[in-house]
């Protein structure tokens, strides 16, 4: 949803004042005449007899300049920022200490129009004048800062090559807000069609991106806008913003729906904490789905629109927490977008330096879980004009947004650019699987559980559809990952992910079948780590621990044999040895975890069950693995 938010200062010079005290630089009458009918009109917001007004008024006395002031401002408010300068311009040339207030007018109204250094002296000029307003003084050093950093922004452009995604999409609507899924293969966006916002979705095939369909009538409504939304990285969740809806809180509050099969569910408010009887709108969602970051009006932030985030606990969605002075300001920060790397926000301000209305600039989380002061994504991706609503594909490359002014297909387009290299976020990747029975080849329900193995925390929890058994959970480079899927009745599986140093962006594609329970049945615990020709369990193998111990804990008759396994490097008999050391490292942590000693037997296999022929580094080290086997049950 587009919010458009004016900052107007005292519209109306004092000349309203002074009309009525029959004060002017005119002693023409006919002049004066034509000047109260102007300010007449304005009092019944006519404006363009207004405009007429006072235009007569000026050709019977050109030096009238209470009439160009009051034609300035009359300009300015009907956002024809070129005519209001040339008369702001005209008063200075008449009177340059007229009132001060026309160099912060003009001065705002230059920076509109890109023409910054003359905005810059204008300001400054204004700034030399006693006793102005603390308000003022502190909006006219912001426009100062914005005046700054445009002209040295210009003298630098970045790489924008904005492409229009094709008419599949785009239409003689208005589309805008697209949101696409992790893996590229769904993008939801929003179009408007007779003043009414709904969504509509596009699957990408082979690389191109086909007709745009309705997305729900589950979710649509033909009375009610929603837009302004928020997609998880696996496509099962849509967040958007639903205003005047009779089950709201306010006048814009924040909707969940859940996909069900190729349909979707009917959404639902999330209530407070998150919404509030205020204006709570424009949801991101982090890539784990527990945090979610948002816009609101609300009391306690630092003036205008801020964006507040909300993590969600055991008990639902906790309390609204302000970004803080780093990313909010007194002026209004709006559109959030979180990448899928959960570090990298980026997001639409007005209040830090930019080249005029809103800019995108993108803020990094810092080591101390703070928010950095952001970075204005530079000229000319952003401009004089209003930029909001980025948003990027999951790999960072390939940023999203909506304009209406680059030759389209009518009314906002959505297009796409690539990324400068400086403010891209960190490389992210994804898993995607599917998770079926061995036997039978049924798609499963299982748990899904992603885990960095240095913090032992998971990064992500969710289910596998029940009706294709798929999943998708994105990762982030520079660490170490977990995977465990697990069903009650079934032997869990177990991956391991290394993303230290990685920088390829190639996902994984696995696919998962997990046996029952029986005797014989085995499983890999791929994040079992030891220090080469060692037998000490490493702290990286604590979470895949747990998870064997929670298997055993659900099953309380099953046994197992623990089991060592290496390659054939080195003496038989040293490499007999570690393996059963390793197996034995497993089966005494079990024991001093609770597991009774009489369910479980450990053996050392050394080099002779090899499952790859140790021929390359790769097959080496899948041969050098800890199993479980069902022994009894």
């Amino acid at each position: 949803m587009k919010i458009v938010i004016i900052l107007i200062l005292s519209i109306f010079l004092p000349v309203i004042a002074l009309a009525q005290q029959n004060q002017y630089t005119t002693t023409k009458k006919e002049a004066i005449k034509y000047f109260a009918e102007a300010n007449k009109n304005l009092d019944d917001h006519l404006y363009d007899e207004a405009i007429a007004s006072l235009q007569k008024a000026i050709n019977e006395d050109s030096k009238f300049v209470e009439a160009h002031a009051q034609l300035a401002d009359v300009f300015r408010l009907r956002h024809l920022y070129k005519q209001a300068i040339d008369e702001y311009l005209r008063v200075i040339s008449i009177n340059p200490d007229f009132n001060r207030s026309v160099y912060l007018k003009i001065g705002e109204a230059e920076i509109t129009e890109a023409k910054y250094p003359q905005a810059q002296q204008h300001l400054e000029k204004y700034l030399t004048y006693p006793d102005i307003t603390p308000a003022n003084k502190l909006y006219a050093q912001k426009l100062i800062a914005d005046a700054k950093f445009s002209i040295q922004a210009m003298q630098h452009p970045v790489a924008f090559k904005p492409v229009n995604i094709g008419p599949e999409i785009n239409t003689a609507n208005d589309e805008y807000l697209p949101v696409a899924t992790a893996d590229e293969a769904l993008l939801i966006f929003t179009r408007k069609v007779n003043n009414n916002e709904d969504f509509y979705k596009s699957a990408n095939i082979d690389g191109k991106w086909q007709t745009a369909s309705y997305l729900s009538d589950q979710i649509n409504t033909a009375q009610y806008n929603e837009g302004a939304q928020s997609i998880s990285q696996d496509g099962k969740y849509l967040f958007f913003t639903g205003c005047n809806r009779p089950d709201g809180l306010g006048r814009c509050d924040i909707y969940i729906a859940q996909k069900k099969g190729e349909d979707w569910g009917k959404p639902v408010d999330l209530s407070p904490p998150v919404n509030t009887s205020g204006w709570e709108s424009q949801p991101s969602i982090s890539a784990d789905g527990r945090t979610l970051y948002f816009v609101s009006n609300r009391a306690g932030g630092y003036g205008g629109y801020d964006i507040w985030k909300s993590t969600l606990n055991s008990k639902g969605w906790g309390p609204a927490e302000n970004l803080g002075p780093n990313i909010n300001t007194a002026y209004n920060e709006q559109s959030p977008f979180i990448h899928a790397d959960d570090s990298t926000l980026y997001f639409s301000s007005n209040g830090w330096p930019g080249l005029g209305n809103k800019d995108l600039f993108v803020s990094r989380l810092g080591k101390d879980g703070k928010w950095q002061k952001p970075e204005n994504l530079g000229y000319p991706i952003n401009s004089n004009g209003d930029e909001n609503g980025l948003t990027l594909t999951a790999n960072g490359n390939i940023a999203f947004f909506a304009s209406d002014n680059l030759n389209g297909y009518g009314g906002y387009d959505i297009y796409t650019f690539e990324l400068p290299v400086n403010v891209r976020p960190r490389v992210v990747t994804y898993v995607k699987g599917n998770v079926h029975d061995a036997k039978s080849n049924h798609p499963l329900e299982a748990a899904i559980e992603i885990i960095d193995l240095q913090s032992n925390q998971p990064v992500y929890q969710d289910y596998s559809s029940d009706d294709e058994g798929s999943f998708l959970a994105t990762i982030t480079s520079g660490k170490n990952y977990g995977l465990n899927i697990s069903k009650s009745g079934y032997m869990f599986y177990s991956e391991n992910f290394s993303l230290v140093g990685y920088k390829t962006r190639n996902p994984f594609n696995i696919s998962v079948s997990l046996s029952p329970i029986d005797v014989g049945n085995k499983v890999i615990l791929k994040n079992i780590f030891f220090d080469t020709n060692k037998f000490d369990l490493e702290l990286e193998s604590k979470a895949e621990l747990v998870k064997l111990i929670e298997f055993l804990t659900v099953n309380p008759t099953v046994h197992i044999e623990i089991s060592g396994h290496t390659d054939d490097v080195g003496p038989d008999q040293i490499n007999q040895t570690l393996s059963e050391n390793r197996a034995k490292s497993v089966y005494q942590y079990l024991i001093g975890n609770g597991i009774s000693a009489t369910r479980l037997v450990y053996k050392g296999y050394g080099k002779m069950q090899p499952i790859a022929p140790n021929d390359t580094d790769e097959n080496r080290a899948k041969n050098r693995r800890t199993e479980f086997k069902i022994i009894s049950k």
